[in-house]
């Protein structure tokens, strides 16, 4: 077990099976030492996280979509490494989409929710540049979408 399953497992998470493509895509390249892993909708054991942010989701709903998003994530990263997460070497870049009421502007702290978890999961190596964007609608009617680009060995 890396320190990162191991860790992940510290935390209580059980990485699902990397998500399926919704639709005439692949889930990830790998290019090289760089993996760009597809957005990732949120979704748990009870199925589809849906909602809009500053109208029936709120902040903290929010941030455990984006928490979702980001267990696909290292889910993906994972199959992209050949089922082994000890050859992350960074994460570099987090693009969050944020399913968000015309006035709502706390989108960074919706996305914190992937972040966070990331720094959780991979310390330093975790740390990254980031995006989070409001939309005025997501695929399926989820409350967000995160994608990611990670170096590997």
């Amino acid at each position: 077990m890396s320190t990162f399953e191991a860790r992940l497992a510290e935390l209580g998470i059980t990485l699902p099976d990397a998500p399926a493509p919704a639709a005439n895509y692949v889930p990830y390249v790998v290019t090289g030492s760089t993996v760009y892993i597809s957005g990732q909708i949120s979704r748990d054991d009870t199925g589809l996280i849906t909602g809009t942010l500053g109208q029936d989701v709120d902040v903290d709903g929010g941030k455990a979509a984006a928490r979702a998003c980001a267990i696909a994530l290292i889910a993906q990263l994972r199959a992209a490494c050949g089922g082994d997460l000890s050859r992350l070497v960074q994460v570099v870049k987090l693009t969050g989409f944020v399913n968000a009421a015309p006035d709502f502007t706390d989108h960074p702290a919706v996305i914190n929710g992937a972040s966070d978890l990331m720094v959780e999961v991979f310390g330093d190596r975790g740390r990254h540049a980031r995006a989070a964007v409001g939309c005025v609608s997501l695929p399926l009617g989820v409350a967000v979408e995160v994608e990611g680009v990670f170096r590997i060995t």
